[in-house]
């Protein structure tokens, strides 16, 4: 198959969906099909990017790192064209999607999208969610799934969201695998680890923390900083490292100088792609209070990586914890310092056989696999759909006639 992917997002911008378009894009190739980007520009971007289309973009208004195309979407509705397309994948519900429903529709291949973000959790961005209400992003989102063929969700939570819109298309739940080797690998020796725990003065007898992720508000990294003194009465050992940048750095270093946590918690900033392994496996605990995610790579990140997580529960987060030995969830923010401390006295170790298990159902080959499956299904649907349509253009106003006369013989 030839497989348009249409999005605003995509490399040297990184965020999770970035990845997560890299991943299925490297997982259909390995299957033998084409994968075009259609993208926005990007200053960081490289000159030569094979099967990559960049439409000129500016900066996002709220989002300053995130871009949204403003023209040449002419120019890639014809390449697109000529690359005689035989399915559409979008990735955004705005300016690379809405050309994604043009050359769907133009080109009368299925549209396949998948709904990435919670833009409920992310209205206080947009004039402190005085302008964009819940109510629009309801309206917007039934209109732009409905006129896909079908639609991937993360996560259940994702589905019920989306149908309690008014969404009607099919939708399956697909979350995106990770590459299993890139953590779970030998690269990363003991030394390494013990290196990078030393290089942020954290001992052997010292229990680390990690929180890994951007630091936004949604995040709310805020309520592990606000339990951590309820933790340290218990365990005076713990150290928490965050690692990550964005907007809410600032306020979050202030709730540490607040509580006087600076001999406990520690910021590194944005840290490179490669060496983000380290961080998981140098780390005890993978920790996280966030209630945006639809999904959350950064858990299964963590546990290919073989470390354990303590995590704000949800339907999918219940699920992908299967077994008390790959971590615990909490219902409330309030929990947080109780399961943790509860789960790290508890001292149950990882099991090597249950890990391996969940290995596929995370893994990037699980991912691809799943979504080549739900295109297929999604091709017939289309095709179903579209036959039907034509047999009703073609025989309805035959059947209207009848109808007509049939009456008309009564009246008589």
């Amino acid at each position: 198959m030839r497989i348009g992917f249409f999005t605003d997002t995509y490399f040297p911008q990184v965020s999770g969906v970035a990845t997560s378009i890299k991943t299925l894009k490297e997982e259909l190739e390995k299957h033998g099909h084409e994968v075009y980007i259609f993208t926005t520009t990007d200053p960081n971007a490289s000159g030569i990017e094979p099967n990559i289309i960049r439409m000129p973009s500016v900066p996002f208004v709220s989002f300053k790192d995130r871009r949204v195309v403003v023209r040449g979407m002419w120019y890639a509705y014809l390449i697109a064209r000529e690359l005689e397309l035989d399915l559409i994948h979008t990735h955004t519900e705005f300016g690379a999607g809405f050309l994604g429903k043009l050359v769907g529709k133009k080109m009368r291949i299925p549209v396949i999208h998948t709904y990435h973000t919670m833009y409920e959790d992310y209205l206080h961005y947009i004039a402190h969610g005085k302008v964009i209400r819940p109510v629009h992003v309801k309206y917007f989102s039934r209109m732009f799934v409905n006129h896909s063929t079908g639609v991937v969700c993360p996560s259940q939570r994702v589905i019920d969201k989306l149908r309690s819109y008014g969404g009607t298309s099919p939708m399956r739940i697909i979350p995106t695998g990770i590459d299993v080797r890139k953590f779970s690998g030998s690269k990363v020796t003991a030394e390494d680890t013990q290196k990078l725990r030393a290089s942020l003065g954290i001992t052997e007898d010292q229990i680390m923390l990690l929180s890994l992720s951007r630091l936004s508000y949604e995040k709310n990294i805020q309520a592990l900083i606000q339990g951590l003194p309820a933790v340290i009465e218990k365990l005076p050992q713990v150290r928490m490292v965050i690692v990550g940048k964005g907007p809410y750095q600032e306020g979050l270093e202030e709730m540490v100088t607040e509580l006087n946590l600076q001999d406990y918690v520690q910021f590194t900033g944005e840290i490179s792609n490669n060496h983000v392994t380290r961080y998981y496996k140098a780390a005890d605990y993978f920790i996280s209070a966030s209630r945006s995610e639809t999904q959350g790579l950064t858990y299964t990140e963590a546990m290919a990586a073989g470390t354990q997580s303590v995590l704000l529960g949800n339907d999918y987060l219940e699920q992908l914890l299967s077994d008390v030995t790959l971590g615990v969830t909490y219902k409330t923010e309030a929990d947080f310092p109780t399961a943790l401390v509860d789960y790290i006295h508890s001292e149950v170790k990882m099991d090597p056989e249950v890990l391996a298990n969940k290995m596929y159902e995370i893994s990037s080959e699980h991912f691809g696999e799943s979504i080549l499956e739900f295109y297929n299904d999604m091709i017939e649907y289309y095709q179903e759909q579209s036959f039907e349509k034509e047999y009703e253009k073609e025989f309805d106003p035959t059947f209207e006639r009848l109808k007509v006369k049939l009456t008309s013989l009564r009246q008589r």
